[in-house]
């Protein structure tokens, strides 16, 4: 029998190195948790645990940028684990795509120990917090990852939440920013109709404006608003020949493409930026899309459906940044989206700096770029450094610019009280989602920048947490309990040869097939998402070393196949007085007599559990952590 105990701990601060997976995740999903529980087969736990904290998780599985697996351990070895695919697989057994509402309700209905154990994970969050505040009314202004997720939760906790949306269509940049081959629409209308089936209200059309303010949402009564309007505007190039026609902003082709309007780009087109709308924008060129004018966001979502023309015949991308640089190569899985575009026949041109742009009778005709020999500096900050002298022209039939986007926030008046950085961006604080104005809380892209759907959904739940405690009048304090289950030693297996298989990509659709709205990436069958989830290492699984055991006979030391033990005089330790002092009384230390300490690298080691069933007084063992949020 195992064994099963449960501490207080004071933070989290411990626990950032232990499981980095679910640290680096914005809403603390137990990423190696449900990863694991694939490994053994055990689908619906798994799905439990991916979806609890995760309104959006379905649609997670497909463009979540992943900050988890940028940490990943298996990622100091060879490659992380292919999480994000992973949550997809088993979304699609019982997520939104293949279970009704009522039975995905079922499936969290009276499992007290199901998901994770956050504070806004359910069922944490319905057991807890649900109908304490009744007849109180709440104004999410946007209906995309941020605000949707904020009603999500206001909902759960029993508050009357209406959603102002200024289009016809919820989902915000969900929908008009992702390209329906990475994204179904349908997948996104199935997570917003369960969102509306708990009671949240969206109202399409009604944006906010001079006539219809916060003041206004005041007077009917909503105590208090979240402002989660994205970012709609894509930013300037300020150069010669930026306002030709043939020049777009990639928001702009992406907003038209996704709602059904034709942008003729001609048969050469070259887009200019390094990041994931950069290449959303050139591998949707390829696909094309209908011929028009560019409306804006309001008209595009108001155009008729029509069908799609075929795609350019070449399509480039021009980056300020070289490929060690591009933001799109820093991660795993965007080494897979850079490989995809070039099977698609994307062509690179790193390290280009657009200098103007030169035109035909109104039109661009092509670009004339100059050398970058550096994009960021000793510091990392952005910081490009341009060689003159080496210049090229790059005939193009048009551009897409896609480097960066802007707000719009014409609809906040003075009297408001919400200030602005010098960004343009609302200013918050950081750890609640406040503005400056007492009961309005603003996050996602409009009060941080662009930045990935997951860090949006965070942002929605945590304004949720916040707005709950301002119309509550409380402030609890979080704590931390640690559970922690002793496995007894020969009953800890890995799965065979774990330690050597290589991350394999989900499959994909034949290039031949890629045209229009095709879906490009397949989901992971039973067979490969099983040999996928048991390349994770179980960072959960600590290994622990008893010293008062240990009769340093040092075969622990000998057996680890990664060399991540070592057994070492005490006085070659590098420690400051205080420590050395507080171990010598702890242990008893003899001063006079030598001791020893064990040594642990943590980074290589791949819990195989051989330390523990070589020691032959079981001072090695393998106890699994996981911890719990509470508050007081």
């Amino acid at each position: 029998m195992s064994e099963k105990y449960r501490v207080q701990v004071p933070d989290l601060a411990f626990w950032q190195n232990l499981v980095p997976c679910q640290m680096g995740c914005p809403i603390r999903t137990d990423a190696g948790r449900y990863v694991q529980l694939i490994a053994e087969g055990k689908y619906e736990e798994a799905y439990l645990t991916a979806r609890s904290p995760n309104p959006f998780a379905s649609v997670c599985g497909r463009v979540c940028a992943a900050p988890c697996e940028d940490l990943c351990r298996r990622g100091k070895i060879d490659a992380p684990v292919s999480i994000r695919a992973l949550k997809r697989f088993v979304t699609e057994k019982y997520g939104v795509e293949s279970l009704a509402p009522d039975k995905q309700d079922e499936l969290f209905a009276g499992k007290q120990e199901a998901g994770n154990k956050w504070r806004w994970h359910l069922p944490v969050q319905i057991q807890t917090r649900k109908n304490i505040v009744k007849n109180k009314k709440v104004a999410v202004i946007g209906s995309g990852p941020a605000g949707l997720s904020c009603a999500h939760d206001l909902a759960l906790m029993g508050y009357h939440v209406t959603v102002f949306e200024a289009t016809n269509i919820a989902g915000g940049m969900l929908r008009h920013g992702i390209p329906e081959y990475r994204l179904s629409r349908s997948l996104i209308d199935k997570e917003i109709d369960k969102i509306k089936g708990l009671g949240a209200e969206i109202r399409y059309n009604t944006p906010l404006s001079e006539n219809f303010d916060i003041a206004e949402l005041k007077q009917q009564g909503y105590e208090s608003v979240f402002i989660s309007v994205g970012t709609q505007r894509g930013r300037d190039l300020n150069i010669e020949g930026a306002q030709l026609d043939g020049v777009i902003k990639a928001i702009d082709y992406l907003i038209n493409i996704n709602n059904g309007y034709r942008v003729n780009l001609g048969k050469k087109v070259l887009v200019i930026g390094g990041g994931f709308v950069a290449f959303d924008a050139a591998r949707m060129a390829l696909r094309g899309g209908p011929e028009a004018e560019s409306p804006s966001i309001h008209e595009a979502v108001d155009a008729a459906r029509v069908a799609m023309r075929a795609g350019a015949a070449e399509v480039h991308i021009a980056s300020l940044e070289s490929f060690t640089e591009m933001p799109v190569l820093r991660t795993a899985q965007g080494h897979e989206e850079f490989e995809e575009a070039q099977r698609e026949g994307i062509v690179f041109h790193p390290q280009r700096g657009p200098k103007r742009f030169l035109s035909d009778n109104g039109k661009v005709k092509a670009v004339e770029f100059i050398g970058v020999t550096r994009t960021y500096d000793e510091n990392g900050r952005f910081n490009p450094q341009y060689d003159a002298g080496h210049s090229e022209i790059f005939d193009t039939d048009s551009v897409i610019l896609a480097i960066g986007q802007q707000t719009d926030l014409s609809f906040l008046k003075t009297s408001d009280g919400v200030e602005l950085t010098p960004n343009k961006l609302i200013k918050i604080d950081p750890a609640t989602l406040g503005t400056t104005a007492p009961g309005i809380f603003a996050g996602g892209d409009v009060a941080f920048g662009p930045r990935n759907i997951i860090d949006a959904v965070a942002n929605g739940k945590r304004a949720a947490l916040s707005i709950d405690e301002y119309l509550r009048g409380v402030k609890p304090q979080a704590f931390y309990n640690l559970l922690i289950e002793k496995i007894p030693t020969r009953q800890f297996t890995r799965p065979e040869d774990f330690e050597q298989l290589e991350r394999q990509a989900p499959p994909t659709i034949d290039l031949q097939r890629r045209t229009g709205i095709s879906e490009v990436e397949e989901g992971y069958n039973e067979a490969q998402a099983r040999q996928q989830a048991e390349r994770c290492l179980s960072c959960h699984i600590q290994t622990i070393y008893d010293a008062e055991k240990c009769v340093m006979c040092n075969r622990c030391v000998d057996i680890c196949p990664e060399y991540c033990l070592k057994l070492v005089p005490f006085e070659q330790l590098d420690l400051d007085e205080a420590t050395k002092s507080s171990l010598v009384q702890q242990y008893n230390l003899d001063p006079f007599q030598p001791a020893s300490a064990m040594l642990k690298d943590d980074d290589t080691c791949i819990r195989c559990g051989l330390c523990a069933l070589r020691c032959p007084t079981d001072a090695m063992t393998m106890e699994v952590f996981y911890y719990e949020e509470k508050e007081s």
